[in-house]
């Protein structure tokens, strides 16, 4: 019986995908109702008549807000960030390929070709960030790689 043609790697798969669909709804959810109830403070003390600073409102309405990049040299430690987690997911996949191919040598090659991707990626990210990094520094363009 092929690897792909099993009921236990379907469920598996669906299962995989259910999981990441309820991690998104959830964070969606936990977001949501973050601003609700700051929304929710804020319309209360109104209410009561007490009189809100402005500063205080910005406050926390800015604690609801994500980071937002000022510009593009703001994106530098993200893109550093996230290449060296694409770079280590890919050399996990690597790993992983050599003991999958144990058991299922036709998926040995496929994993290599997806680890090499995530690695290519990664390095792709990490130059953006350099690239990144010599504009802010004012050393040229950030189009300009070499």
């Amino acid at each position: 019986m092929h690897i792909f043609n099993s009921l236990p790697a379907a469920i598996v798969a669906v299962a995989f995908w259910a999981f990441l669909a309820v991690c998104a709804v959830a964070g969606m959810r936990y977001d949501f109702r973050k601003r609700q109830l700051a929304m929710d403070s804020l319309r209360a003390a109104i209410e009561r008549g007490q009189t809100l600073e402005p500063g205080l409102v910005a406050q926390l309405l800015a604690q609801h807000r994500g980071p937002e990049a000022d510009g593009p040299g703001d994106l530098e430690p993200y893109l550093r960030i996230g290449g060296i987690i694409t770079i280590a997911a890919g050399i996990g996949v690597l790993i992983a390929a050599f003991f999958v191919g144990l058991q299922f040598p036709v998926a040995k090659l496929p994993m290599l070709g997806a680890s090499a991707l995530a690695v290519c990626v990664g390095l792709g990210l990490l130059l953006a960030a350099g690239a990144l990094g010599r504009h802010r520094r004012g050393g040229g363009s950030p189009d300009s790689v070499a």
